[in-house]
């Protein structure tokens, strides 16, 4: 149905927010590849919500966990995530700042090429790491304070 995408596409247009489109068939598909984010409940009429969506459901219940949970969690670790990823490359990048102005601006590298790419590899463990096991509140808390708040 092309009525949902062009609603989910006027209100993401009128608003200039977020959206989130949830759907369950085949007709639900246009609405949920126009939204933002899009949310695939697998059900009895078929796989291709699931298919076309960001994320995908088992059931709808799962839904409060997917926002107010992972949610949650997603926005603290991409947040850490960028101050880690400015700190790394300044610092790194001051560095050769430093060495040029002390060389003249020669052109030449204060590091081989294979430590430069050490470097890039080895500074993302702890990113991956943060991404793996960061979780600064437990689960049950932010559902606790889901159900006390009003989501607006």
């Amino acid at each position: 149905m092309h009525q949902y995408a062009a609603v989910t596409r006027l209100v993401k247009q009128g608003t200039g927010k977020t959206t989130l489109a949830i759907g369950d068939g085949a007709n639900d598909v246009g609405m949920i590849q126009e939204a933002d984010i899009g949310v695939g409940i697998s059900g009895m009429e078929g796989m291709q919500a699931v298919m076309a969506s960001d994320f995908s459901l088992a059931q709808f219940r799962f839904l409060e966990r997917l926002l107010v949970v992972h949610g949650h969690w997603c926005y603290k670790r991409i947040a850490q995530m960028l101050c880690y990823f400015f700190y790394k490359n300044i610092a790194f990048g001051v560095t050769l700042f430093y060495f040029e102005a002390f060389t003249g601006f020669s052109g030449q590298s204060i590091y081989d090429d294979w430590y430069m790419i050490f470097f890039n590899v080895l500074t993302s463990f702890p990113v991956i790491s943060l991404g793996v096991f960061e979780r600064d509140v437990p689960s049950d808390v932010c559902l606790q304070v889901s159900m006390k708040t009003d989501l607006r």
